[in-house]
């Protein structure tokens, strides 16, 4: 929205309100009429959208896996691309049969670039030494706790397992 006021020549901001009053009411009325056509477009083709889960898994998931394989080749073009979805839907895979939560996961997609920005830092100002991350008590904990959720799972299967065998 940011980048459409500004192709439009307009300076995002409290003073558009005042300086561009029909163009930001126009704006909030087509948001709002917008939404009404979306709903009533929901609506109307709900039972083709439910019709779509009788379809048997496996003739849908070879389709799907086609569509999504599809579109990650046509961001960049490249087939690395189709590659990185192969690989990352056998890592989801795998984190399924693991009983690995998503949320965590999703939540490190979204902070990925922020935190790796953040490490760069890092890594700058300690000069490449990796010390910089267990030179603090608090940090230390942190990383010690995070490096433990990681291998919770795991372990925590790992060790049922013994105890079955030894009962």
């Amino acid at each position: 929205l940011l980048g459409g006021l500004l192709i439009w020549g307009l300076q995002p901001g409290p003073l558009l309100f005042v300086e561009q009053k029909e163009f930001v009411w126009g704006l909030i009325a087509s948001m709002y009429l917008g939404n009404i056509v979306g709903l009533i477009i929901v609506l109307t083709t709900v039972p083709w959208w439910a019709a779509i889960l009788r379809i048997p898994f496996s003739i849908i998931a070879p389709v799907i896996i086609v569509i999504c394989a599809i579109g990650a080749y046509t961001v960049h073009n490249a087939l690395l691309d189709v590659v990185l979805m192969i690989v990352f839907g056998v890592v989801g895979y795998i984190f399924k049969k693991l009983n690995y939560p998503l949320a965590p996961m999703v939540l490190a997609l979204v902070l990925g670039d922020l935190a790796e920005a953040s490490f760069r830092q890092a890594m700058l100002l300690s000069q490449g030494s990796l010390t910089i991350f267990w030179a603090n008590g608090l940090v230390a904990t942190i990383m010690a706790l995070g490096l433990l959720m990681l291998f919770w799972q795991p372990l925590n299967a790992l060790l049922g397992r013994r105890r079955r065998v030894a009962h």
